[in-house]
């Protein structure tokens, strides 16, 4: 038994009543929300049922909910794009012009075609719509007017990109009736492509690698085959490789004699037998036994394709000749010999590049025979010098006053270059010399002359005076050919590293 003044769930005992009553009236209150909630209801269904008909959308009642979610996005979508803007609405009604009326939407008509809207809805959100059937087409009646179409901002149009340019075309190779009138004396100004002169040119060239010995050691050899016309054929071999290799050497120097059968190139005249072909040299000793096979070797100057540094002139990069006088330039942008620089140098230094013909029949000065006369007095010969004896008129020589250091000539067709700093003679107010001119000059990137001393003019040269004169690309009947010329005149422009490197 409670006693009276017990609490009930830590509530005192006079307040159980309020416990038991509390749910009843919570009870209550909810019955008469769910009463207003039904009468509500029931008063707008009458309401509803009231209202006429024509007031009633049977299009959006039939359809299912997605599409009318679509249609209701649609009409969104059109509404927003047809609202003029803020600084537009504004203009037009400083002029005092109403602001265009929007287009009713197709959720809102009639008479929309159900299908069309349904097609539309798709599009709007970016789905690929069906091809309508030819039942589907709207009738002439149901075209929108004109006046009808939204307005719609004209957008700039786009700038069209400019067209590519196009690449320069390909320049001609010689004339045909040019090189058939050399071809016909022997000379090539291209290689050979078929005959047997193709086969001869193509055992023409250098071979390195290494070569046993009779202590059953080996030791580095160089071999440079030249051709003499007719099959005919010579070949030096150096100890320590090719001409300005590390290591090379011309003591011991051989010479060997040969002649073409087949494919095949025999050559004798040393201790052994050589037997070369169009990619390796293969030397066989009395008994038979292979003592070396010399791959080719093509080697390529370290200046060749060096650009002009700042601050150089550029005289030719094959696009014409107006920094020569007598400049002739061949239909695909080579320098022909005979030119003469406009230019009136003192000290300078000069780079070029150059390809000698491939004249087989032809000897000594006979054969690709030019050279760079500076100041018209002082020649550094060019030549086909490959393969032959390093002369005192050879290529890189002082022309027939000191031989160049090594003979330094690649293969003919190939292309070399010739970089030369000259410094030019110095004289007194009297005309009396004071200093010789001196010349330091590179074939193929290695040095051939080094600070040489000019006393004088050198073979046909001009006499020396006070006078500047041109320095000359002499033509020597023979189509030798220029490119990539350029110039630094140090008295314009001094403290550029010579001779300049290809990158």
């Amino acid at each position: 038994m409670n006693h009276p003044s017990r609490p009930l769930f830590g509530l005192p005992v006079f307040s159980r009543s309020i416990c038991w009553a509390l749910p009843l009236s919570i009870a209550l209150i909810s019955c008469q929300g769910s009463l207003v909630s039904a009468q509500d209801a029931k008063k707008a269904a009458e309401t509803a049922a009231a209202k006429p008909q024509a007031e009633t959308k049977p299009e959006a009642e039939s359809k299912p909910e997605a599409e009318v979610k679509q249609e209701a996005k649609q009409e969104t979508k059109i509404t927003e794009s047809e609202k003029p803007t803020p600084a537009k609405q504004e203009s037009k009604t400083k002029q005092g012009e109403k602001p265009a009326e929007k287009p009713a939407s197709d959720a809102g008509n009639p008479s929309a075609d159900p299908k069309k809207m349904e097609s539309d809805a798709k599009a709007s959100d970016g789905k690929e719509t069906d091809k309508p059937k030819p039942d589907d087409k709207p009738k002439p009646d149901d075209k929108p007017k004109p006046d009808d179409k939204p307005k719609t901002e004209d957008k700039p149009a786009k700038a069209e990109k400019p067209a590519p340019p196009s690449e320069a075309p390909e320049l001609p190779s010689e004339a045909p009736e040019l090189v058939a009138q050399w071809e016909s004396k022997g000379v090539w100004l291209s290689p050979p492509t078929d005959g047997p002169a193709a086969i001869d040119f193509g055992l023409v060239g250098e071979f390195v690698g290494e070569l046993k010995t009779d202590a059953k050691d080996t030791k580095r050899l160089g071999v440079q085959i030249r051709a003499l016309g007719n099959g005919q054929f010579e070949a030096r071999a150096y100890h320590g490789g090719l001409p300005g290799q590390d290591g090379f050497s011309e003591d011991g120097m051989m010479v060997l004699i040969g002649r073409r059968s087949g494919q095949t190139l025999v050559l004798s005249g040393g201790p052994w037998a050589m037997f070369a072909g169009e990619k390796q040299c293969k030397i066989i000793n009395a008994e038979g036994a292979t003592l070396a096979e010399l791959p080719r070797e093509q080697r390529i100057s370290p200046t060749l394709g060096a650009k002009a540094p700042e601050g150089a002139m550029v005289l030719f990069d094959g696009t014409g000749t107006d920094a020569f006088i007598n400049g002739q330039m061949t239909p695909h942008g080579l320098l022909r010999q005979g030119a003469d620089i406009n230019f009136l140098l003192s000290d300078f230094d000069l780079h070029l590049e150059f390809k000698i013909p491939h004249m087989p029949k032809y000897l000594d000065q006979a054969r690709g025979n030019s050279g760079l006369y500076l100041q018209s007095r002082y020649e550094c010969q060019v030549l086909d010098s490959f393969g032959a004896d390093r002369v005192f008129n050879g290529l890189g020589s002082l022309y027939r006053h000191k031989a160049a250091d090594v003979n330094m000539a690649l293969p003919p067709l190939a292309w070399q270059t010739y970089d030369v700093h000259f410094t030019a003679a110095r004289y007194g107010a009297d005309g009396k010399k004071l200093r010789d001119a001196h010349v330091t000059t590179w074939v193929n990137g290695v040095k051939v002359q080094d600070n040489q001393r000019l006393p004088g003019p050198t073979g046909h040269g001009q006499p020396e005076s006070l006078t500047l004169l041109p320095t000359k690309f002499q033509d020597h009947n023979d189509p030798v050919r220029f490119r990539n010329v350029w110039v630094i005149d140090r008295g314009l422009t001094g403290g550029i590293e010579f001779p300049v490197k290809a990158k």
